[in-house]
């Protein structure tokens, strides 16, 4: 027994020790492990591809297909995003698969020519593609899809990040296919954050702030003058975060030092008391509930909603023991196990509709008071008394 291990390390060592090969068969060896990745890697998009469609990530715990990647398949962050994203579009143009498992497309190149696929020119743009390398297809993209010249040699950073912008996460699982089918190509994106461990427990920080987040920083290293004459950045970032965590605790789930007594219930079967709030958030920890069949529990701490155990509609009360902290995606799911994918699908279009006719009754509302301000200085300069000219922007309003 005490020699097993050192025999199976030997074993290991001579499976992975090509030495005896001749050049002849070690380059024919080489191709057909190429071609074994090759099959490998479009065999593994499939399964990702069908995994996602059926969100199996939520049952087993996971708040994301990413998630999923990182923690049970130990893949890394940016592994695991690059390949989602080229499982979605090889589900969107299955030729894709074929292309992988054939080694006439590469993994890089299914990332690059996604974004701009369709169904009219998908067969033509992945013939084009065939062995094309990176640079290759950048050129090609370049000729179909022309981009205008006019570049300044200097180009000022975004203000914010993309949407998706945490590091690298993929887009929200479970979005209609139709709106991923018609995103636009994502520019280069530039690395604007970076946090990287230095020693234990010790971090170093590098990333690009705007002028006014600079005279920010500055004023308040001024205003801490006489607690920090240093004006350590570190220590002004470190209290500057304990005030923003403050705030956004008080916003998300009512906490206070003195919480109000006496306040009138709300008649709203769905408001939830910040009592209740500050003390589910609590006992939850600040961390999604929902556990798998095989014990594993959510570990999602944003995105965070405060869940009925038991449905408004089904009578359920916003107790400390009838609410629940879930991640909006097990929220949702849960949803759809209770009354049905279908249903819950129909009533997220309707409230998206709903989002979109507000939207466009506001910008209207807010044009119209543009235009009535508008009236009140000609009828003025025309003679017309103060009350007059509003009570003609009255009538332009409505």
């Amino acid at each position: 027994m005490a020699n097993t291990r050192p025999r199976e390390r030997l074993a290991i060592m001579r499976a992975y020790s090509l030495s005896h090969l001749s050049d002849p068969e070690l380059m024919r060896s080489t191709a057909a492990s190429s071609s074994q990745e090759d099959t490998a890697t479009a065999s593994f998009l499939a399964h990702l591809a069908e995994m996602d469609a059926r969100r199996l990530y939520l049952p087993a715990g996971y708040p994301s297909l990413h998630a999923y990647c990182v923690q049970v398949l130990h893949k890394s962050e940016d592994a695991a995003y690059r390949r989602i994203t080229a499982a979605r579009a090889a589900r969107r143009f299955p030729a894709i698969f074929e292309g992988l498992a054939e080694g006439r497309l590469h993994l890089t190149g299914v990332i690059q020519l996604g974004p701009y696929l369709t169904p009219e020119n998908a067969e033509g743009l992945l013939a084009a593609a065939a062995h094309r390398t990176k640079a290759g297809i950048e050129v090609l993209l370049a000729e179909r899809f022309p981009r205008s010249e006019a570049l300044g040699l200097v180009v000022a950073l975004p203000a914010t990040a993309s949407p998706a912008g945490e590091q690298l996460a993929p887009a929200r699982v479970g979005a209609d296919e139709a709106e991923r089918a018609h995103q636009l190509a994502p520019a280069r994106v530039a690395r604007l954050s970076k946090v990287t461990p230095v020693a234990l427990e010790r971090f170093a920080i590098e990333l690009t702030i705007g002028r006014s987040t600079q005279e920010k920083l500055r004023y308040a290293q001024d205003l801490l003058g006489h607690q920090l004459p240093s004006g350590d950045l570190a220590q002004v970032l470190d209290r500057a975060l304990d005030a923003l965590i403050e705030q956004l605790e008080k916003r998300k789930f009512g906490a206070t030092k003195r919480p109000r007594q006496g306040m009138r219930p709300s008649t709203n079967p769905r408001h939830i008391p910040a009592h209740v709030k500050r003390a589910v958030w609590e006992r939850d920890g600040g961390q999604c509930t929902f556990v798998s069949e095989a014990g594993h529990r959510c570990e999602a701490r944003k995105l965070l909603e405060f869940d009925h155990v038991e449905e408004v509609a089904r009578g359920g009360r916003a107790s400390v023991a009838g609410i629940r902290l879930r991640c909006r995606a097990h929220n949702q799911y849960g949803a759809e196990c209770t009354f049905g994918a279908g249903f819950m699908r129909e009533k997220r279009e309707a409230a998206r509709r709903a989002a979109g006719v507000r939207r466009l009754e506001t910008e209207a509302r807010a044009k119209v008071r543009v235009a009535a301000d508008e009236v009140i200085a000609p009828l003025r300069s025309l003679g017309f008394r103060v009350d007059e000219a509003r009570q003609a922007a009255a009538l332009c309003e409505s």
